[in-house]
């Protein structure tokens, strides 16, 4: 039986001086630059965990972005809603602190905005904070770096909203919203066209990537 855990981490962004960097840290048993994560804890969703793996290992709080396809849940939904992580992906890895023997991390990616990265506590791990011209030679996972450089081709995009233009994913879309509108609040609607400009802008850059 394989073993699976589910994990979480962040791509952390922040704007300094007119340019993005990206937070990365060693891991100091891999060696490698990465994102800030680690295992989701019994007591936590995935977001929490995203959000508490970036606070330990880096210090900093971030506001996590809403994935471009998530839907405002119609008003009056009883339930809370925990933010849908940008990819999940399945990665087979090594024994860890966790797990003795080679497993399976279950890795709930998300994108994060950090307004300030003086540390609000101190970071478990060396940290550095990279442009975009710097990942080439940075030593990190493969595809780590790929989805990076896509973020950073179109992260002003992610973090203000792209331009709106029409495309069939957006008919589909708001067909569902203009579907329940009398449930939703305006605001909720401008949220949903929020998403659906940062999916538009990260989907143009990872299909010409």
């Amino acid at each position: 039986m394989t073993i699976k855990h589910a994990t979480a981490g962040a791509f952390v962004f922040t704007h300094v001086s007119g340019f993005w960097t990206l937070g990365l840290i060693l891991h100091p048993r891999l060696d490698r630059w990465m994102i800030p994560g680690g295992h989701v804890e019994l007591d936590e969703n995935v977001e929490a965990a995203a959000r508490r793996e970036i606070l330990e290992e880096t210090g900093v709080e971030v506001s996590v972005l809403p994935t471009p396809a998530a839907l405002p849940l119609p008003s009056g939904y009883p339930h809370p809603t925990v933010a849908a992580a940008w990819w999940i992906t399945e990665v087979q890895v090594s024994a860890d602190s966790h797990v003795t023997e080679p497993h399976v991390h279950i890795d709930h990616q998300y994108v994060a905005i950090a307004a300030d990265i003086t540390p609000q506590c101190t970071p478990a791990h060396e940290v550095h904070w990279f442009s975009r011209d710097e990942l080439q030679s940075v030593a990190m996972f493969e595809d780590t770096r790929i989805l990076a450089k896509a973020l950073f081709d179109c992260i002003d995009d992610l973090a203000a909203g792209a331009s709106r233009s029409c495309s069939p994913w957006r008919w589909r879309v708001d067909g569902v919203i203009a579907m329940h509108q009398p449930a939703l609040r305006r605001a909720q609607i401008t949220e949903a066209g929020t998403s659906i400009r940062r999916y538009r802008a990260l989907h143009r850059h990872l299909s010409q990537s």
